[in-house]
């Protein structure tokens, strides 16, 4: 069986189960017991933070070889066995029993070993979602959260496809590492093998899906709309190299002898729209925490790879990418950090309401007011990292043909994507993370097809950073949170300061935003700090449809060959005004692919670098300002600010005649603060050049 078949089964088996089993005395039809007396526990050891911590594989016993996702599998079993409840739609939590590992994993310490041969499985008392891993001499070291589970094979198997392993605060002072308390260490998988009850197996509830754009029977020109909110999210570091080319070599922290590469990783939970037909909060406490959506919409959520299924006949899934930014002791942001992105793949929907809008029933569907965590480990997944490049952001098409998941655009999960721990990783050079007077916001997304509001699929935090002793980098979790990118909290649209500017541009193929702080240096003269935050526009060229349906030809298959933002961007200077000290920063400490600015034609120009001799296909240009980045422009000038219009230029040319058919202009413009104009030369309809 091929490995697309596979993927298509395993689909199926999460989608086709139905039909609630009678409950057991005692027990009301929305709840039920079982119990599994075995399965199998996969390990993927995060080795690099091990060895931050001082920690390393000292042998392995029974324990298998890694399988395609790279997961090396311990047998379970256990005479007791572990109970859990069940709903009428998915596993819920953990009840009782233990189970334990036929074999495992033997560590090295500073202080030692620590044995994890024989170890088991326990609920935790108080949390039910969270199982304690116990050494045989009864001492819990680790524990497993952040499940991501579905029933598959027909009832008989409670399929986590991914958790976090954690390590106990015990074992983080016994390390000398308290800042490490409840990091997550290794991702794990498990395979619960459910008893029958009776010949009878777990049977669920499968709701009929509404999506996008369907109308809403009871409500008359109503349609449902997908709306998705960013609930909550956590930072976490990850690794540390301080070499790319060796990344066996350790980080020394803030003064070192090398600026090492720091990586970060969010654990994030979304939840869908709870509306049906009244407004209601979806996220308590956040002034955007309720939908404009009236009728909630079903969100499609299938693995890559999974073949056609509906709305879009293809395997559409939501993607994650998360940011950092410092705003400097001057008031300057940067943004000093970025991801790729992650292929969300499964769904468990807790939380879920009933009745229409509620066909989160399986893996694949998120219904109304379900919610889903993709934890740390799952974000730091090799196997679903990829970069953004392979993404039309505004319509959330994935190029599959030619990613780097299938090089070769056979509709066929290639056996390695190349990936190494740094790849697709936010990195973050380690001197910007403690330079004196900055602050730092962490920024994790969730990007949806056919979601209404981009905003609250989005929030933004407060992290500090701090490196003791030896180490490791730890990140903390500010407060509070709020719905919304960085940029408006570097800067609130709504702002009544007449030297501060915030605006969006909103058009067809996405949205971007232009934010301005001017201040006054004294003596007539003015800082102009631009950020230009990129959205989700892109104009991409592509090739091929995204529907499976139509890929019985190979050269139908939809290929995003780039995806390209803006390539310059501009401010009216007019006669007399003066511009100094320029700066552009895109964040990386990386020189060579810096934008170049020049005056000319009344206009400072900052351009990306140009691509020497690119082959077909390959852009003239490189680092443009792309979805998902924001980058800074600063200038001093003579002029005291007014109301100007600035300009991004598409770095994708467009189709210059207003007014036809699809026209896509050669640049956007948005009026913010720039030099002051004499009254000579300032008109609204100064057009810049093309």
């Amino acid at each position: 069986m091929n490995k697309l078949s596979h993927a298509c089964l395993l689909a199926l088996a999460l989608g086709a189960l139905s039909a609630a089993v009678p409950a057991l005395a005692g027990e009301t039809p929305a709840m039920q017991t079982w119990t599994a007396f075995g399965g199998d526990l996969g390990f993927i050891w995060n080795e690099d933070l091990l060895r931050d911590l001082g920690v390393s594989i000292k042998d392995r016993a029974g324990v298998g070889q890694p399988d395609a996702r790279g997961f090396a599998a311990v047998p379970l079993s256990g005479q007791t066995g572990l109970s859990f409840a069940v709903t009428r739609t998915n596993f819920d939590h953990f009840t009782e029993g233990r189970l334990s590992l036929r074999g495992g994993f033997r560590l090295r310490t500073p202080d030692g070993e620590l044995s994890l041969i024989d170890a088991a499985l326990q609920p935790r008392a108080g949390d039910a979602q969270t199982l304690d891993l116990v050494d045989s001499q009864g001492r819990t070291w680790f524990y497993l959260d952040k499940l991501m589970y579905a029933v598959s094979d027909d009832g008989r198997v409670i399929d986590v496809q991914t958790m976090d392993l954690r390590l106990h605060p015990d074992l983080a002072a016994r390390l000398g590492k308290p800042q490490a308390a409840d990091w997550a260490v290794a991702q794990l998988r498990m395979n619960l093998d459910v008893r029958a009850r009776n010949g009878e197996y777990i049977r669920v509830e499968r709701g009929t899906p509404v999506w996008p754009g369907m109308p809403v029977p009871e409500a008359p020109g109503q349609t449902y709309q997908a709306d998705v909110f960013m609930l909550s999210f956590s930072a976490q570091f990850s690794r540390c190299t301080s070499s790319l080319a060796n990344p066996n070599l350790s980080c020394d922290g803030p003064g070192g002898a090398t600026d090492g590469y720091a990586v970060f990783t969010p654990s994030s939970t979304l939840r869908n729209n709870v509306n049906n037909g009244t407004p209601a909060v979806t996220v308590p406490g956040d002034p955007n925490g309720t939908s404009s959506a009236l009728y909630t919409a079903d969100v499609a959520w299938y693995r890559k790879f999974t073949a056609a299924r509906p709305p879009y006949d293809n395997d559409q899934h939501p993607n994650l990418i998360w940011n950092i930014y410092r705003i400097d002791s001057a008031g300057r942001i940067e943004q000093i950090g970025r991801s790729g992105m992650k292929h969300a793949f499964v769904t468990t929907n807790g939380g879920c309401a009933s009745g229409p809008g509620s066909g989160g029933s399986t893996g694949s569907i998120l219904g109304r007011s379900c919610s889903d965590t993709y934890g740390t480990g799952n974000n730091d997944s090799n196997n679903d990292l990829g970069p953004r490049s392979e993404l039309v952001p505004n319509t959330v098409q994935w190029g599959r043909c030619g990613s780097i998941f299938d090089k070769g655009c056979d509709l066929v999960a290639d056996a390695s994507n190349g990936n190494t721990n740094y790849s697709q990783r936010l990195i973050v050079r380690e001197s910007q993370l403690t330079q004196p007077g900055s602050t730092y916001l962490f920024e994790s997304w969730y990007i949806v097809r056919d979601d209404i509001n981009i905003y609250n699929t989005m929030s933004t935090k407060p992290v500090t950073f701090s490196f003791s002793g030896s180490g490791p980098w730890s990140i903390g979790n500010g407060t509070p949170t709020l719905l919304g990118p960085a940029i408006n909290r570097w800067m609130d649209p709504a702002s009544s300061d007449p030297n501060k500017k915030n605006v969006e541009i909103d058009s067809p193929e996405g949205h971007a935003r232009v934010a301005v702080a001017v201040t006054a240096l004294g003596k007539g003269q003015w800082r102009y700090d631009y950020a230009v935050m990129n959205l989700d526009f892109a104009r991409a060229r592509t090739s091929g449809t995204d529907k499976y349906s139509d890929d019985a030809d190979p050269q139908q298959r939809f290929r995003v060959i780039h995806n390209m933002g803006f390539d310059r961007f501009s401010v009216p200077l007019p006669a007399g005004a003066s511009a100094a000290t320029l700066e552009f920063s895109d964040g990386d400490l990386d020189a060579d692919n810096d934008w170049s600015a020049a005056i000319a034609d009344g206009r400072l120009t900052w351009s990306a670098p140009a691509n020497p001799a690119p082959p077909a296909d390959v852009p003239a240009v490189r680092n443009t300002l792309d979805w998902g980045t924001l980058y800074r422009f600063s200038f001093v000038s003579n002029v005291a600010p007014q109301a100007r219009a600035v300009d991004l230029h598409v770095a994708e040319p467009g189709t210059p005649e207003a007014g036809r058919e699809g026209f896509k202009p050669a640049h956007y413009s948005a009026t913010v603060l720039g030099p002051e104009a004499p009254d000579a030369l300032f008109a609204d309809d100064f057009q810049p050049p093309e």
